[in-house]
């Protein structure tokens, strides 16, 4: 395996500049094997990182030297690599807050919990030989979330077992389909994605409440209804899985309709479709109005995304 060695020394009046070094190369993960050498795994990031310390410190006056070196598996400790204080912290901090939510404000759980995931991203990113503790803080943090969005929104819908059968979308033309009104990210995607590629004379319904469903319609994202929350999935990925829809742009689109709806690992887009989307559902106060300015965004998102895939 190879690995990147960087090796520095600064002056010894430069006090900044070592300080900037140290915390540039301590926040890329860096392994220090001695004062002013460390080590990384030979990674696109890494070097990039390693790379930005070197032009710092001879900016600096300093020396630096950036090394490829091939080392057995077995003749470097991977333990010193190990995150596992770091996620710890993290998964305290988790349990804490769990803890304390039917004391607090909810708003004010939802930016700790944000706050949270931001640092479990951080640590995942330098967590170059992952353990189990990274799985568990994110299962713990992703447990979390959800309990935060059931008491801020009790009307969404609880993820059932299910078997994801196959359906063809031709069984399923010129329907009447249902949901809650004044959707929020995961049914506007649905509607989305069932005009636009399941069923394009797709007749919606907005319900004030989710018995209101008349029988004959094809009920989405509330419970009890055709189509829903599926184990972890949310209904707009159960419809791509179901009606045989996953290319990749559309997976990497429900990535992100994921992460809006019930949390997780968080897409490098989610902020800022985040805030379209909110801004968007406060403009507009018809849902077929909202769900046409919506769906520009999606497709404007799928374009990107085949665009990314595609290599363009």
């Amino acid at each position: 395996m190879n690995w990147l060695l960087l090796i520095i020394s600064l002056p010894t009046d430069n006090t900044a500049g070592r300080m900037r070094s140290w915390r540039a190369i301590k926040a890329c993960g860096a392994v220090v094997l001695r004062d002013g050498v460390y080590l990384l795994p030979e990674r696109d990031p890494c070097l990039a990182a390693f790379q930005a310390v070197q032009m710092d410190v001879r900016a600096g006056g300093g020396v630096a030297y950036l090394l490829t070196v091939a080392m057995m598996d077995d003749s470097l400790d991977l333990g010193l690599f190990q995150r596992d204080g770091e996620y710890a912290a993290l998964l305290c901090d988790i349990e804490g807050l769990r803890q304390d939510l039917a004391a607090k404000p909810l708003a004010d759980a939802f930016k700790k919990t944000a706050k949270l995931r931001k640092a479990f991203a951080h640590v995942v990113a330098i967590d170059f030989f992952p353990t189990a503790s990274q799985q568990q803080v994110n299962a713990a943090l992703s447990a979390l979330e959800t309990a935060i969005r059931r008491l801020m929104s009790p009307d969404e819908p609880h993820p059932i077992d299910g078997v994801l059968a196959p359906l063809r979308c031709g069984d399923y033309q010129n329907r009447l389909w249902a949901t809650r009104r004044r959707p929020w990210v995961d049914r506007l995607a649905c509607a989305w994605l069932i005009c636009r590629f399941i069923d394009p004379q797709a007749r919606l319904l907005w319900l004030e409440s989710p018995a209101d469903c008349p029988p004959e319609a094809l009920g989405f994202d509330f419970d009890g209804a055709a189509f829903s929350h599926i184990g972890n999935y949310v209904t707009f990925e159960v419809l791509l899985n179901r009606f045989q829809l996953e290319t990749a742009a559309l997976k990497r689109l429900a990535a992100l309709v994921h992460y809006l709806d019930v949390g997780g690992v968080q897409p490098a887009e989610a902020n800022g479709v985040e805030w379209v989307l909110k801004g968007l559902c406060a403009t507009h106060n018809d849902d077929d109005q909202l769900l046409v300015a919506a769906g520009g965004v999606f497709d404007g998102l799928l374009m990107a995304f085949t665009h990314v895939v595609e290599g363009k």
